[in-house]
């Protein structure tokens, strides 16, 4: 079992950064594969983000190529998104999960879901 908490959202202005994290509890963590999603309203949620156990491989959708950067830490158990450039197209519930199954952006194969954290952007 893990439990996840994520934090850092926030307001940021357009063109502006924000460092979101997600500490999770449980010994297991630096075995599962991560990946931050993110759901607006009456959209679908989609993986922004993911990295493997051990940080080799790292996913990132078009939207976050080039401004997002994904970075784990087994020995704190956290994993953290920095988001760079943030733009209209970036409001959304941001959630961590673990990947459970055999794809990394596919949200029904990731559980044990935080909560999320509500990241605004104002232009």
């Amino acid at each position: 079992q893990v439990q996840l908490v994520e934090s850092g959202g926030g307001l940021v202005q357009a063109g502006g950064s924000l460092r979101l994290a997600c500490a999770a509890s449980g010994r297991t963590f630096s075995s599962y594969d991560m990946g931050w999603f993110r759901q607006a309203p009456g959209k679908e949620r989609e993986c922004v983000s993911a990295i493997t156990w051990n940080g080799a491989i790292m996913h990132f959708s078009n939207s976050g190529k080039g401004r997002f950067i994904i970075a784990r830490d087994n020995a704190k158990n956290t994993v953290s998104l920095k988001m760079n450039n943030m733009n209209p197209e970036d409001p959304a519930v941001y959630f961590c999960a673990v990947l459970l199954r055999a794809s990394l952006v596919a949200a029904s194969d990731y559980g044990y879901w935080g909560q999320g954290t509500q990241v605004t952007v104002s232009s």
